[in-house]
């Protein structure tokens, strides 16, 4: 036997076989999962390329720019843009402000006391959505148990017009997406080592002070999720504005609904359903940029 049979091999060689390994092992798992992709896939992507070429016919069948002409120089497309967007802002911004707090709350909760909390704050999505949003119809309206509760203690002294415009909206929006908001943030707080806010309060750092510098950037990740999923998911919302709404919110969801029902104009309707997904691929894109340009001012910081 050689000096060279003996040799151990190097750590790049080792490097490289495990590189190797790894890369074989991905295009296994790549090749089981890949008809369930194409599947999902074509699922997907066939409706899209139908609504797309539905926004390109007349009402004869002919192909034309007319439904995308219309609706690009109409104002009442950029009010629905707007109050789409702004409706999507507003649920954001109130599950931020409730559903913080809500989630630090359950993440310094002994577990056993924080599970049972989870399972009240799941409740709402084991319910209908059409059932809540009337739940919310009932309470909020003019002669409704919230209006009531408000005249009865003296804080008002006639009812408050708190349904069937945007402020009843953003109650209900808010209401079902809270729990999506609080859930990832949860995770994310919950994995935090209690060891670095020790560190911090001995540092002498105060509460405030330890939960913006420590707890806050730690969380982070779980933040962003939450935040996507609760303003890409309501720029389709339709049930509770237009139930809520009564008219008066009329985010794209409502014009498109609008549009079949009223004028049977399916190309008109296929333009908004595409303005909509054009809406949602901007957020992402914005988003994804915006986790980009915070992950690089971390490792440039780390």
């Amino acid at each position: 036997m050689t000096h060279a049979d003996l040799a151990t091999p190097s750590v790049d060689t080792v490097a490289a076989g495990l590189r190797r390994d790894i890369r074989r092992e991905n295009a296994f798992f790549l090749s089981l999962s890949l008809p369930a992709l194409v599947l999902v896939g074509l699922c997907a992507m066939l409706p899209i390329l139908w609504i797309l070429r539905q926004s390109f016919l007349s009402l004869r069948g002919s192909y034309t720019l007319a439904n995308w002409e219309n609706l690009l120089s109409s104002d009442l497309t950029w009010r629905a843009i707007w109050s789409t967007v702004e409706l999507s802002a507003g649920t954001l911004a109130l599950c931020f402000i409730l559903g913080l707090p809500l989630a630090l709350a359950l993440a310094s909760a002994p577990q056993k006391l924080a599970n049972r909390l989870l399972i009240l704050l799941m409740l709402p999505l084991w319910t209908s959505i059409l059932v809540r949003t009337y739940g919310w119809l009932v309470l909020l309206r003019r002669d409704g148990l919230v209006n009531q509760g408000l005249q009865g203690i003296g804080l008002t002294d006639e009812p408050l017009a708190l349904v069937y415009n945007f402020t009843g909206t953003l109650i209900g929006m808010v209401h079902f997406m809270l729990p999506l908001f609080v859930l990832p943030t949860y995770a994310a707080l919950r994995d935090i080592d209690h060891n670095t806010i020790r560190a911090s309060a001995s540092m002498g750092a105060s509460l405030p002070r330890t939960l913006v510098s420590v707890v806050l950037p730690l969380a982070a990740g779980g933040i962003r999720s939450g935040a996507t999923i609760v303003f890409i998911y309501t720029l389709g919302f339709f049930i509770t504005p237009a139930i809520l709404g009564g008219g008066q919110v009329n985010p794209i969801a409502i014009r498109i609904e609008r549009t079949l029902s009223t004028f049977q104009n399916w190309g008109a309707a296929s333009a908004l359903g595409i303005l909509l997904l054009l809406l949602v691929a901007l957020t992402a894109a914005m988003l994804l940029c915006l986790r980009h340009l915070l992950s690089r001012k971390e490792r440039r910081h780390a």
